[in-house]
């Protein structure tokens, strides 16, 4: 597999080997020893998350503010603009934010650590979104950064997104 640097230093894109032939392909999605190494990270995952979205739908911009979830994120069938948000305070990237294509087309995973804000958009009919997670889900620890905050200025690839009644509720940067 190949490891390719974003424009924040710890976020990471995973581009797999597909072994493709007459019958179809495998990959492997996950191997603790090989991820660890490759991605530089010291993190146990103990929570397997699936979604599934409908076109148009925004979910996020999700982080926890105690326990904070490092999250393996791809997509097995359809395809998202998928964002993180640096939200670390201490962090010279604070505020920033990287996004990717995710589909089961390409097949590529996104490694986002603790202390960002995630969501994305699903760009087709419907998008499987399937993460893995270093923490447990918490619904008392949830902060949601609005989605259209100015500040981070997020290109969402489409206007008048699909949106839950909390995540329309998110705060903005400057209120984390």
């Amino acid at each position: 597999m190949d490891i390719l640097e974003t424009s924040i230093k710890d976020l990471k894109i995973v581009v797999p080997k597909v072994h493709t032939d007459q019958r179809g392909f495998f990959l492997e999605t996950f191997n603790n020893k090989r991820y660890k190494e490759m991605l530089n990270i010291d993190f146990d995952f103990v929570q397997d998350n699936l979604s599934q979205s409908n076109f148009g739908v925004l979910r996020g911009l999700h982080f926890q503010k105690k326990h904070p979830q490092g999250k393996l994120v791809r997509v097995s069938q359809g395809k998202i603009f998928d964002v993180a948000v640096d939200v670390r305070k201490e962090s010279s990237s604070f505020g920033e934010w990287v996004g990717v294509e995710l589909s089961g087309d390409n097949k590529k995973q996104f490694w986002i650590p603790p202390g960002f804000a995630h969501g994305f958009i699903t760009l087709t009919e419907t998008a499987d979104l399937e993460y893995k997670c270093t923490d447990y889900y918490d619904p008392q620890d949830e902060g949601c950064l609005i989605w259209n905050d100015p500040t981070v200025n997020i290109d969402w690839l489409m206007k008048d997104p699909i949106l839950s009644d909390k995540d329309i509720l998110g705060v903005s940067l400057d209120q984390i």
